[in-house]
C-alpha cells in the first residue's frame, strides 16, 4: 500500500477490484483544506479512462504488471492465441474488449503483452504499423484535384483512406490510433 499522495504516472494500481494504469496524475495543494490527487485511470481489462479525485492521504495498492514480447499466431472466433517468445507457452487472450485491435495484428509479429497475475490483460499495439494493401481500386485518370483520396483494404481487413497512387501490393505505414494513413514504404 502506497499514499495516493506518492503515486506516479505509469504505474499501476488495483483499484475497485480491476488493474489501472495512471495515465495522467497532478497533484493539488490548495490554500485551505488537505492536498488531493487527481488521477486519469485507465482500465487494463477493458481500456476504458476513469478519472479520479484521491485525498493525499488515502492508501492505495500498487500492483505489479509485467510485459511479455509474445508471437502472435491466429485468432479464433472468441480468443487471440500468442507464443511467449521466451517460454514458447501458447496461451489465449479474450477478444472481449480488444476487438479492434485484431484489424491492427499480423500472424507471426511479436507483440507486447502486459500479464497480471499470470493472466494476460492487454495487448500492446506499436504507434504505426506497415500493412500490404491487397484491395485498391485504380486511381481516375485526370482526378487530381489536391488531396484526392481512395479507399483500399490491407492484410488484415483494415480499410484505410489514401492518396490515389497507392496501388495493390504496395506497403504502406498506418498510424494505429487514427487509423490514418502515414506514408508509403519502399522496402
Amino acid at each position: 500500500m502506497i499514499k495516493a499522495g506518492g503515486i506516479d504516472k505509469g504505474m499501476c494500481l488495483l483499484h475497485k477490484g480491476a488493474p489501472y494504469l495512471v495515465a495522467e496524475r497532478e497533484f493539488v495543494n490548495p490554500g485551505k483544506g488537505s492536498a488531493f490527487v487527481r488521477l486519469k485511470l485507465k482500465n487494463l481489462k477493458t481500456g476504458l479512462v476513469l478519472k479520479e479525485t484521491m485525498k493525499s492521504q488515502d492508501n492505495v495498492e500498487e500492483i505489479t504488471v509485467d510485459d511479455n514480447p509474445c508471437q502472435y499466431l491466429y485468432a479464433d472466433d472468441e480468443n487471440y492465441h500468442f507464443m511467449d517468445n521466451d517460454s514458447y507457452e501458447q496461451f489465449e487472450v479474450p477478444r472481449a474488449g480488444m476487438e479492434d485491435k485484431i484489424l491492427f495484428m499480423k500472424e507471426g509479429e511479436t507483440y507486447r503483452i502486459t500479464m497480471w497475475e499470470s493472466m494476460p490483460i492487454d495487448v500492446a499495439i506499436p504507434y504505426k504499423v506497415v500493412f500490404l494493401v491487397t484491395e485498391a481500386e485504380d486511381g481516375v485518370k485526370g482526378d487530381t484535384v489536391q488531396g484526392a483520396t481512395k479507399i483500399v483494404t490491407v492484410e488484415t481487413g483494415l480499410t484505410v483512406k489514401v492518396p490515389i497512387f497507392i496501388h495493390q501490393g504496395e506497403k504502406i505505414l498506418v498510424n494505429t490510433e487514427t487509423r490514418e494513413y502515414v506514408e508509403r514504404v519502399n522496402k
